[in-house]
């Protein structure tokens, strides 16, 4: 999943960043309105994480500019305040949640989970095709009863082709899901996630295949 993060404390930032890269995610850090603006301009994400006072202005605006547009993308805020009325009116405004200062990063990662179930129509239950179980809940991968075990990018990546079966992906769009503007990397990177995925799909009845000049897509025989 790629998410946002719109937050000026440096260091809190960097703490949210490191956390949920640990569980594979891609996060993109705006310190500000302006940059985060143009982020979301230009990329599509998953999930926006929203600290409301910001150098350039309240966080409010950009929540408010982002229901107006009708977009889905969820957002949880973070906030100092405490108060009741507070959170109130953040909901009114179109948070899908919200957390207080200070941070727990495990009830972070949990809220997180939660919004992103709820976005795909609650929790949903394992998803079966051909001798392929793949549970989105817990990240868990089988192959015939035999528990595939994927590194936490080629787990990413399966997660945008079992979300999107028989639709083709361009390579430029998948680089788009699995990596943040920090890294630099080539499309080539793309390949080689693939041909890992193709191997342990091996007898699953499940493939991904090339469509040339376009992309990949993952087809059930």
């Amino acid at each position: 999943m790629r998410f946002l993060l719109i937050e000026d404390n440096s260091a809190l930032a960097a703490a949210v960043v490191d956390r949920l890269s640990l569980d594979g995610h891609v996060v993109d850090h705006a310190g500000d309105l302006e940059t985060a603006k143009d982020y979301a301009a230009t990329t599509e994400y998953d999930l926006i994480l929203l600290d409301i006072m910001l150098p350039d202005g309240d966080g409010r605006s950009f929540l408010a500019h982002h229901r107006d547009k009708k977009t889905t993308t969820p957002v949880i805020v973070l906030t100092a305040r405490s108060e009741v009325s507070d959170r109130i009116s953040l909901l009114d405004l179109g948070a899908d949640d919200y957390m207080v200062k200070p941070i727990d990063f495990a009830e972070l990662e949990a809220r997180c989970r939660a919004v992103l179930r709820r976005r795909g129509g609650g929790a949903r239950n394992a998803i079966v095709l051909g001798k392929l179980e793949f549970n989105p809940a817990s990240g868990t991968l089988k192959v015939d009863g035999t528990e595939i075990q994927l590194r936490t990018r080629e787990l990413r990546l399966f997660e945008v082709f079992i979300n999107a079966p028989e639709m083709v992906l361009s390579k430029p769009a998948l680089v788009d899901r699995l990596f943040s503007y920090d890294e630099q990397v080539t499309e080539n990177a793309i390949e080689v996630y693939v041909a890992r995925l193709r191997k342990h799909l091996t007898g699953s009845g499940v493939s991904i295949t090339t469509v040339r000049g376009l992309g990949y897509k993952l087809v059930h025989a």
